[in-house]
């Protein structure tokens, strides 16, 4: 018989999963328009990504509320060190990845305006992609998120205490 312990890990996974989508979708369109010269196909690229940010930003809020009253449920304990570090890395993980979209929509707008212009590549657009700083907290964001799925695999209790 399924129980809520049940419901609740199915709802949490499925929020992992929209994270992760999200994140393989974004990065691809990322990618994709690194390669790109024409400003309005990276301004399609990277409006493409607005709705990998929606379904991550959807999982983000998902995991976080459903992992929460799960600890509560099973009687973990939100003092347990697996659940404190992931606390940890789901918050520094969407800070840097919301700092990075920052970043991303004003790539974007410059973008979408050069296109407006006449479509010609750009050499400030080339570089506003290829920006160090941005790359890193998007895919620095990613890389977290993938921390707390092997912390979440590798030091949860094993075992159902519900």
């Amino acid at each position: 018989m399924v129980n809520r312990y049940d419901w609740l890990l199915f709802l949490h996974v499925a929020g992992a999963f929209m994270v992760l989508g999200g994140i393989t979708m974004a990065g691809i369109f990322n990618i994709t328009a690194l390669r790109r010269e024409r400003p309005s196909e990276i301004a399609l690229l990277y409006k493409l990504t607005q709705t990998a940010a929606a379904l991550i930003t959807t999982g983000l809020l998902v995991t976080l509320a459903i992992g929460l009253w799960l600890v509560h449920n099973a009687d973990y304990g939100y003092g347990e060190t697996w659940v404190v570090l992931a606390l940890i890395l789901w918050f520094v993980s969407s800070a840097l990845g919301g700092i990075g979209g920052g970043r991303e929509k004003k790539t974007r707008l410059l973008a979408e305006r050069l296109a407006g212009e006449g479509d010609a590549p750009s050499g400030e657009l080339r570089v506003r992609l290829r920006d160090p700083v941005t790359l890193a907290l998007s895919y620095g964001s990613s890389v977290l998120v993938i921390v707390i799925l092997v912390l979440m695999i590798v030091l949860q209790p094993k075992g159902t205490r519900h």
